[in-house]
């Protein structure tokens, strides 16, 4: 299908349409992302009870913390849209529902991102030291933050859509 037959498709759906749409995609990839931090969460949920997490020096501990918490945001956020999906089904709420969705799930991302990246630093920092360990969640942040939202973001502002709707 090309642009122009979607822009087609779309223009003749219906306000209910689009929003009935929009909503399931939306639940639908926030389905998968959910899926993937549920899986680091758990390996920090136990991360604390393996043998060698004592010998975890101060810095490694702080990337620990700032893992886990940042984890259960993300876990949270991108819970919540199904969620509440859930309870307000068969209400008129479907566009508010949208767009809290669609907020969610970028704070969702912002704090996958942030987990991410201290795993990454404190798994480095075990074996190579806080150098490199700062480095690769540098590297972490910057390529999470570049695909996932400045990327985007640049695009819809070249099409001057607005930004105000993110």
């Amino acid at each position: 299908m090309t642009l122009s037959d979607m822009a087609g498709r779309e223009s003749d759906e219906t306000h209910k349409e689009r929003v009935d749409r929009e909503l399931g995609e939306l639940l639908q990839g926030l389905r998968v992302a959910a899926t993937g931090v549920q899986v680091l969460f758990a390996f920090l949920l136990t991360l604390p009870f393996s043998s060698g997490f004592g010998k975890v020096d101060a810095s490694g501990r702080w990337l620990f913390y700032i893992a886990m918490l940042s984890a259960a945001v993300a876990s949270i956020c991108l819970i919540a849209p199904a969620t509440q999906h859930r309870i307000l089904f068969r209400t008129t709420l479907k566009e508010l529902m949208l767009h809290r969705a669609n907020r969610l799930g970028v704070v969702g991302g912002i704090a996958l991102a942030i987990s991410m990246a201290c795993s990454t630093g404190l798994v480095v920092e075990a074996f190579l030291g806080v150098l490199p360990a700062a480095i690769l969640a540098a590297g972490v942040v910057a390529l999470s933050g570049w695909l996932w939202f400045i990327q985007p973001l640049v695009s819809r502002y070249r099409r001057g859509e607005p930004l105000q709707e993110v």
